[in-house]
């Protein structure tokens, strides 16, 4: 039996047949998406976000199991290997605990108390440490040599000595790291002379918070400044907190030796304790910091993936400027390129000239919608072509990463004989019809949804945001015969190589017609095979099910469930009355069980159901820059990015506007997600506007009535059951509490 299950299932309160299957099927190769979605029944119905919890613990597991194995080893060829001591290796379940065994055993550069030792020293020290009432002076004086030059460096030495073993001394550690756990701030001040360079940390020139409290967004903030050079960081409880407490454990009484015990422990504290603490929990806070951010990045990214998509229309995409004109080019239904042009009509002297031009492609290429990229000239080319009157839906598209995508070697493959703009303006078109197909083609990291994105660890970054595209992919399946070998490559069990063969083969065979066709794809196995087929559709082919999330493995099933329905299986798809009649038990076996028969039957009734609702026209209100904007107004938006401290909104005016966390809802919230999603269409009122800045501030809750009921009532809903006293909060988070307390 694997070792890590049970630790696995205690940490994430699952049962051991879960986790056991779940390592077992993802040692046998088996992907994410594929375990949640078609081996319900033997995880117990775990979810992808659970699965993953479970690969992760193990992974952490078998590395620090590594790291066990490597310690014991090393201090075995030490030859100091007892069995007191590989009992406290046995039970750390901890890699900080694990390293607090292993340091005295660490090789290490050669340190005052080495020195001391090899001066002789450590009998003097050991001595002091019995904290009788004897003659330090005389006793120091005994060990005075060529090497010691008086009993103060003798004693001197012994302390350095002491000191040392009250850092190596793991009880001590655990102790101490209890309380910074409980007790420590992270402090900030400004670096001398540095006020100008670094007056966009204003806010942490003089700043402290509770390392237990600190939210993520401010401890990327200040370890951004520190790395910059313009913040000084300390992270420590109150100093005579921390010396009490070692002072507990190593002063028995008073006696001549206990000042030097004291200074020992104020110098082991001081010199080597707390920095190596405040190391560790400045570690600790960046990846808390990370993970949240990363998070809410992986949140976001899924969100904007799911966006809602067009579908299948004839497109006009217009990649929007100034001096440079408008790039225009039209699409078919399929996304392909028909035609490509350049208008300028935001010069008045050919405004005329560029509607007719326009008129004339809608006319010939049959348009049915417009696509616009949201950036420079945006809203003024959106304003052109509305004025046209020509009874089309005209779309706003975000075009973040747009640019990155033109340039890349993907867009060169693509498009080898065009240049960036054209490719940038099929981009924006493409992303209206479906942005999940189009997205994929970008780096996750340069479509903007994140919050401190280039502060956060990048590989792990990488992974979560790969999976997060992964995810998103499979759970709303892929055309065989219409997608790229971009979003092939995210379809569980493909990976590139496997992509690039299928678009091969399907380039030189045609179409494919049915999923088992697949397995004539070279070096698709029938492992990849399985792993994947579920999660790729084929339309109008030889088996109607191919278009379905039913998994080639359960034809079979789904062909008697028909006989016994009466119905035929090219008929059966949407008979939701006689579906229904269905008893889910009947048709379990040995390796499709009743969950999984669930599952079929639900899809059977709407198959291949995609989850994203189809995308709706947006309007602005008439205002076109931030000149525009004042106090008071109350405006449409679209929530373009969403943190921890409040949502970004798009009003039009080429500048985002922060609603705070504390202005986007009556009740008390800590997260903007508990409320908003992106790409979600906001009312919001202007707040304040710093034309300089350029920051909009904004109010979603001042746009919607108070909710009902008496003040106390009102308060309790609003209000956290435990508000944490004012006067421990920085200045902006206590004016936001006010704020919420009290009103305006």
């Amino acid at each position: 039996m694997n070792p890590f299950i049970q630790p696995i299932a205690a940490t994430l309160k699952l049962k051991l047949q879960q986790v056991e299957a779940v390592l077992a099927l993802l040692e046998e190769g088996a992907t994410i998406p594929f375990i949640a979605r078609y081996r319900k029944d033997k995880t117990g119905a775990l979810d992808e976000v659970q699965v993953q919890q479970v690969q992760e613990e193990a992974k952490f597991l078998k590395e620090f199991t590594e790291r066990k194995t490597f310690i014991e080893k090393a201090i075995t060829e030490q030859g100091k290997m007892t069995e007191a001591l590989q009992q406290k290796i046995d039970a750390a379940t901890t890699l900080a605990v694990l390293e607090d065994i292993y340091l005295p055993y660490k090789p290490k550069r050669k340190t005052k108390a080495q020195t001391a030792k090899e001066n002789g020293l450590e009998p003097l020290a050991k001595l002091l440490l019995e904290q009788k009432d004897i003659d330090v002076a005389g006793e120091a004086a005994t060990y005075i040599s060529d090497k010691v030059a008086d009993a103060d460096a003798a004693l001197q030495g012994a302390r350095d000595i002491i000191a040392e073993m009250i850092n190596e001394d793991a009880q001590v550690r655990a102790k101490l790291r209890h309380l910074f756990e409980k007790e420590a701030r992270l402090h900030s001040k400004l670096v001398t002379d540095k006020e100008t360079e670094a007056a966009k940390y204003k806010d942490y020139f003089d700043f402290s918070e509770p390392v237990a409290t600190i939210p993520s967004h401010r401890i990327l903030a200040v370890l951004r400044g520190f790395l910059e050079g313009f913040l000084r960081i300390e992270i420590a409880p109150a100093e005579e907190h921390a010396l009490e407490s070692i002072e507990a454990m190593y002063i028995k009484s008073k006696s001549t030796c206990s000042p030097h015990i004291s200074k020992a422990i104020k110098d082991a504290y001081k010199r080597l304790l707390q920095p190596s603490l405040e190391t560790e929990f400045r570690t600790a806070l960046k990846t808390r910091a990370d993970e949240e951010a990363i998070n809410v990045f992986a949140e976001n990214l899924r969100q904007l993936l799911l966006s809602s998509p067009l579908g299948s229309k004839r497109i006009l995409a217009i990649d929007p400027g100034y001096r440079t004109g408008c790039k225009v080019v039209c699409l078919d239904e399929k996304g392909d390129l028909q035609k490509t042009d350049l208008i300028f009509p935001h010069e008045s002297n050919r405004t005329h000239t560029e509607e007719i031009k326009i008129k004339n492609l809608v006319e010939q290429y049959g348009i049915e919608v417009f696509a616009i990229g949201d950036g420079t000239a945006g809203r003024e080319t959106e304003q052109f072509i509305k004025k046209l009157n020509l009874g089309l839906p005209v779309f706003l598209v975000n075009e973040d990463g747009a640019s990155i995508y033109s340039a890349s070697e993907t867009a060169r493959e693509e498009f080898p004989n065009e240049d960036i703009t054209v490719r940038g303006a099929v981009s924006i078109g493409r992303r209206l019809m479906d942005p999940l197909a189009e997205l994929v083609k970008i780096d996750p990291k340069s479509i903007g949804v994140g919050q401190y994105q280039h502060d956060v660890n990048q590989a792990r970054l990488k992974e979560k945001l790969d999976a997060t595209v992964i995810s998103c992919v499979n759970s709303v399946g892929v055309n065989l015969n219409t997608a790229s070998k971009h979003l092939l490559s995210y379809v569980s069990g493909i990976g590139s190589t496997l992509a690039d063969n299928i678009v091969k083969y399907r380039n030189e065979k045609g179409r494919f017609t049915s999923r088992q066709q697949l397995l004539q794809v070279p070096r698709l196995g029938g492992k990849a095979f399985e792993q994947c087929a579920g999660f790729l559709r084929v339309k109008d082919g030889d088996n109607i099910l191919d278009n379905s999330a039913v998994h080639p493995e359960a034809y079979s099933i789904v062909e008697t469930i028909a006989k016994d329905l009466g119905i035929a299986v090219k008929d059966i798809i949407g008979k939701q009355e006689e579906l229904k009649k269905a008893d889910a038990k009947k048709y379990a076996t040995e390796q499709i069980g009743e969950l999984t028969i669930k599952d079929i039957l639900n899809e059977l009734q709407k198959p291949g159901l995609d989850p994203r609702a189809e995308a709706q026209a947006f309007e602005f209100a008439n205002i076109y820059s931030i000149a525009d904007v004042h106090p008071g107004m109350e405006v449409p938006g679209v929530v373009t990015n969403i943190t921890r401290f409040g949502a970004f909104v798009d009003i039009g005016v080429k500048q985002d506007g922060l609603v705070h966390v504390s202005e986007i809802a009556h009740k008390y919230i800590t997260d903007p997600a508990e409320v908003l999603k992106l790409n979600q269409k906001v009312q919001v009122k202007v707040l304040e506007v710093d034309a300089v800045r350029k920051r909009i501030a904004l109010s979603i809750k001042q746009t919607q009535p108070a909710p009902t009921g008496n003040r106390q009532e009102r308060q309790n809903r609003q209000q956290p059951k435990q508000l944490k006293p004012i006067s421990d909060m920085p200045i902006q988070d206590a004016l936001a509490a006010l704020k919420q307390k009290f009103g305006k």
